[in-house]
């Protein structure tokens, strides 16, 4: 296969740098500041051209471009020889399958790869396909139809790039008991879900406090709705349950996915029995001549090595990721949703008699589990790398998590989970996407401890991107999540538009942390009487985690739980600072839940929230202590006030934070009002 020749790199001549290891430290700042250091230049990449049309024969020139595969193909023939720049040109590429990334696709010997935008071009990476043929069913009611292809069962349909919505009803809880077996119909109101064609595929729906659930339908036997398992088992133990949700009459009950409840304009259902789709158009939308785009890959790109051999030196720069679409809800496990992602699968052993009864507020078979929660798998997998590069891309209509870094190895179809080293995650745009925009870190014993340094997830930057209407499908889930890493930094970030929390850092409520957490223990849930459930005597990794100078507000539109930033266990060094959080009317506007440890909360400026702060201690463990050593310093606040227990006893502290209530913000607020957000801010499609 030819590839185009490049130039030789040359190198500027050597400088004498102090070698600070031997000992040559600069006297001052202002002598070490005189030293002109020269970077090594990055080496003259060769260039290789794809289209959509790349041709069997081309020679990846600008004339005779490349299909993508074939440009990967041509990367690892060099073998680490050369770094290489593959420039995409404009238009829709169709992937018939995954994108697999090992280490033979990343750079090697000081080599990078990148994949790019050509130069004028917005190319779109594309798990999805166009749906096309639409005829006018029935004029009366609008509903159009066209052929779904064979194979086909999307839980996601994309019309002129804004998602459509779900043929469901919300119906109230009060009409329905909830039962070990599934679920009894006590208003004859609803008895007609018993006569929906079809019925082995409906889907119910719970959102509670923090969770948003699902439990596909078996049958339904008169007033009994049996639902498949093991997805009702799982989902009426633990917190949160369908059967008993933490905010009681407040939780939400919907009935999805019937042509019978094809109502409003945006509402869509699938029959791929008689492989047929079905949408009412919204105002504006002409059938005819929209493009409407149904996922058909379950995920777009895996990037992963091995922890000995990881994916080095891959860029990508102003590409789209568009039309993947996580089918895992709609099978016999349902979604038995904990938070922001994670969820509870499998065969529970020690399962108790009476579930709802005994296990609604937690119990040990709960807990026994809990460190196997899985994770929902990205559109985007990242694991086993190192030095990986997202810069300017585009990530919208994805019927899942968009970006996942070093997750657990459950949510990465390689295999492989964890182990993600130095990610930049810049001047992105993240929109329009059923999950959360961006989820660092996995949640298993191997994430907190990993057993090598090699699995650990460290030095992960989130900067200047741009987060809004996220989390659509899957509500529970933070826009942007970190669970456990090294030095992980969010900064200058844009996150609106969300039903739950804008940033999330930490995981596992303590229990992971040195001594664990003794509200856990034998007295109250048990957790560590569990098998392989450990009370560890070292810290996990994470730590030094930085929140720093980021635009949150129009979250928390959905669930009271969580906070427009949230923070959870020990995490030495942690700094939420110098952000503008607005626009949360009756929520929190930094949440430091069970086991934060270390966490300075420093020069925030808070503008219409509930609470500006809000500390849970666990005072029902008192004497025990379980959230310890955080301050609150220089906040200001215009509306709600702190909450929870800051006092000598735990070494939390409130100090100098200044009420604002007529919103005449000093001059430094406003400076930290002005410094939020993108610094180059990434424009989002209207």
């Amino acid at each position: 296969m030819a590839v185009p020749a490049t130039a030789a790199a040359s190198l500027p001549p050597a400088v004498d740098i102090p070698d600070l290891e031997r000992g040559d430290r600069p006297d001052s700042e202002a002598a070490f500041a005189s030293v002109e250091i020269h970077p090594r230049p990055e080496p003259v990449p060769v260039v290789l051209h794809v289209s959509p049309k790349g041709s069997t024969k081309a020679d990846g020139s600008a004339d005779q471009p490349f299909s993508i595969e074939q440009a990967q193909q041509a990367v690892r023939e060099m073998a680490g020889t050369s770094s290489v720049r593959i420039e995409l040109a404009d238009g829709t590429y169709f992937l018939p399958r995954p994108l697999r990334f090992s280490s033979l696709d990343g750079g090697r010997d000081g080599h990078f790869v990148e994949w790019r935008a050509a130069e004028g071009a917005q190319p779109v990476i594309s798990g999805g396909t166009l749906i096309t043929g639409w005829r006018l069913l029935d004029q009366a009611r609008n509903i159009w139809s066209a052929e779904l292809p064979s194979g086909l069962d999307p839980r996601q349909l994309w019309v002129g790039d804004k998602a459509a919505h779900r043929a469901a009803v919300e119906a109230p809880r009060s009409s329905f008991s909830f039962h070990d077996w599934g679920i009894r119909i006590v208003d004859p109101d609803w008895a007609f879900l018993a006569d929906l064609p079809g019925k082995d595929r409906l889907e119910i729906e719970n959102t509670g406090f923090f969770t948003d659930r699902r439990a596909v339908v078996e049958r339904i036997e008169g007033d009994r709705i049996i639902l498949r398992e093991p997805g009702w088992r799982n989902n009426i133990i633990g917190y949160d349950t369908f059967a008993r949700p933490v905010s009681g009459d407040r939780a939400r009950l919907f009935i999805a996915n019937s042509a019978a409840f094809l109502r409003h304009p945006g509402d869509w259902f699938a029959d791929p029995v008689k492989e047929l789709i079905y949408y009412i158009p919204r105002d504006g939308e002409d059938m005819l001549r929209v493009a409407t785009v149904a996922p058909r890959l379950e995920y777009l790109l895996s990037i992963a090595g091995s922890h000995d051999d990881p994916v080095s030196d891959l860029r990508f720069v102003g590409l789209s990721f568009r039309h993947s679409g996580w089918r895992g809800p709609s099978g016999p496990e349902g979604y038995v949703s904990q938070q922001s992602g994670a969820y509870l699968a499998g065969t529970i052993e020690g399962y108790p008699e009476d579930p709802i009864r005994d296990c609604s507020w937690g119990c040990r078979a709960f807990e026994r589990m809990r460190n196997k929660w899985r994770q929902q798998p990205a559109a985007v997998q990242v694991a086993a790398a190192r030095r990986i590069t997202f810069k300017a891309n585009s990530f919208s209509n994805i019927g899942q998590v968009a970006l996942g870094i070093g997750n657990n190895a459950d949510a990465n179809a390689a295999g492989v989970g964890l182990g993600v080293q130095s990610a930049e995650i810049t001047e992105n745009v993240f929109q329009d996407l059923s999950g959360g925009a961006i989820m660092v870190g996995g949640i298993t014993p191997d994430a907190h401890h990993p057993p090598t340094p090699e699995m650990a997830v460290r030095d992960i930057v989130i900067r200047d991107n741009t987060v809004r209407s996220v989390s659509q499908d899957y509500r529970e889930q933070a826009a942007i999540l970190v669970t456990y890493a090294s030095a992980p930094i969010i900064i200058h970030n844009e996150v609106f538009d969300t039903p739950y929390d804008g940033i999330d850092v930490g995981w596992g409520w303590g229990i992971n942390d040195p001594g664990g957490n003794t509200d856990y223990m034998s007295w109250q849930r048990g957790y560590y009487d569990q098998p392989g459930n450990l009370v560890y005597d070292t810290p996990t990794i994470l730590r030094d985690a930085v929140i720093v100078a980021n635009r949150v507000h129009g979250v928390k539109r959905w669930f009271p739980d969580g906070g427009a930033i949230y923070h959870l266990s020990a995490d030495p060094g942690a700094l939420i600072a110098e952000n503008h959080v607005f626009d949360v009317p009756g929520g929190i506007g930094v949440y430091l839940d069970e086991g934060s440890r270390y966490v300075t909360v420093r020069e925030n400026v808070f503008d219409g929230v509930g609470l500006w702060v809000n500390l849970n201690a666990l005072d029902g463990a008192w004497p025990r202590r379980t959230a310890m050593d955080n301050a609150a310093r220089g906040n200001w606040y215009n509306s709600g006030k702190a909450n929870g227990n800051w006092s000598d006893y735990g070494n939390n502290r409130l100090i100098d934070n200044s009420e604002v209530p007529d919103g005449n913000w000093p001059e430094r607020a406003r400076a930290i009002i002005e410094n939020a957000g993108p610094r180059r801010a990434p424009k989002p499609t209207p």
